[in-house]
């Protein structure tokens, strides 16, 4: 009997707690489930929004391997994918794609806007780092041949200033010298030719060193 009654005791600390938070751990225990089943449902919508999405990649796939593809068909199709599916990896290749096209097509201004768009999507910690930096140095060169020199450095200030391949700090060096800083863009030709290891590139990064005049 003194056993039972010892052991008892042994829990009436632990029982005089879940009494006095009884409240704050039902509280609690709720809010576990809550979110372990917002995670589940989440998961679950991502995975049929990815199916759905693929079907919809599929027409545009079908679409532009053709021999004249249809702008009109790839802009609806592209209009679907943002609107219904727009963070998915399905409406990122498409967007990709699409504005390689109109760059291949020379409608810069259409590829620009597509880039841009990519650039959005792609932002942020868990955007697409890949697409992001692509879609960036695109975007540089394009408004590099539409003189729009302020606005390409922005587009690639964060990869130019930092430790990044010989090509974006070549391209910064390009931007520079149609801005007459030719001390700068010999920088970045000088950081590029480090990095480029044919010599190829390294005679056409020293031609371009040797006409800064720097």
């Amino acid at each position: 009997m003194n056993n039972v009654y010892e052991n008892n005791m042994k829990f009436l600390p632990f029982l005089k707690f879940l009494d006095k938070y009884k409240k704050i751990l039902i509280a609690l225990v709720i809010l576990i489930v809550l979110v372990i089943s917002f995670f589940i449902i989440s998961s679950q919508l991502q995975k049929e929004n990815n199916e759905s999405a693929a079907i919809v990649y599929d027409d545009w796939i079908e679409e532009i391997s053709q021999e004249n593809p249809s702008i009109e068909n790839l802009d609806n199709i592209l209009r679907t994918l943002l609107k219904e599916y727009p963070k998915t990896g399905y409406t990122e290749l498409a967007l990709l794609n699409k504005a390689n096209f109109d760059a291949k097509l020379d409608n810069l201004d259409d590829s620009l806007m597509n880039f841009k768009k990519l650039i959005d999507l792609t932002d942020g910690f868990n955007g697409n780092k890949i697409f992001n930096k692509m879609s960036r140095v695109s975007s540089a060169r394009i408004l590099l041949s539409l003189e729009r020199y302020d606005e390409a450095l922005e587009m690639i200030k964060e990869f130019s200033s930092s430790n990044t391949n010989g090509y974006i700090h070549e391209l910064t060096g390009d931007i520079l010298v149609k801005q007459e800083k030719n001390d700068l863009a010999k920088a970045q030709y000088d950081i590029a030719l480090k990095k480029y290891s044919d010599e190829t590139s390294k005679s056409i990064i020293s031609m371009k060193i040797a006409s800064t005049g720097s």
